[in-house]
């Protein structure tokens, strides 16, 4: 396992994949499948959490999730975990599919180099989240998330947008 080793996403690079309104793998492309160290078969039918990393604060997925389920596209920085146990970080971009009426049939979800820059900020934000929700669950995650984005006068989305422009 390469539990320390770092991989960078291509700056051209895509890493697209779409799920079922479980969170089941149904498509992915290339770039995903090659950096996460898979076959496309080892991949689709399984959990998207598959490629979760153990740094990843789960308040961020629970943002993610209230968004997506109310239709509402969402950005976020996330680091994910290839198969050899190497990590890598995405700017994730994730909306929902919709059928003709309207009705979320599954979410889609693009994801490319994060801004180097944002990460500096990000890294030590989420292991702060983490650490506060190993301490006091979800609840105290999130706390320490809203007023961190209230200290700075930014909604989440403000927030992360302007972390990958700066």
């Amino acid at each position: 396992m390469n539990s320390n080793v770092e991989k960078e996403v291509d700056a051209n690079s895509f890493l697209v994949s779409k799920t079922n309104t479980k969170g089941i793998i149904t498509y992915c492309n290339e770039p995903f499948i090659k950096i996460v160290g898979a076959k496309g078969s080892d991949l689709v039918g399984k959990p998207h959490n598959i490629v979760r990393h153990p740094d990843m604060p789960r308040v961020v997925f629970k943002l993610l999730w209230e968004y997506i389920k109310q239709k509402q596209e969402i950005f976020a920085y996330v680091k994910n975990r290839s198969f050899d146990g190497s990590f890598y970080w995405v700017f994730a971009n994730i909306t929902a599919s919709l059928d003709e009426s309207g009705n979320i049939i599954g979410y889609y979800s693009v994801r490319r180099k994060p801004n180097p820059k944002a990460l500096e900020v990000i890294k030590p934000l989420y292991a702060q989240l983490l650490d506060a929700e190993k301490k006091g669950g979800m609840d105290a995650s999130l706390k320490l998330l809203e007023t961190t984005l209230k200290n700075k006068n930014l909604s989440y989305d403000e927030f992360v947008n302007n972390l990958q422009r700066s």
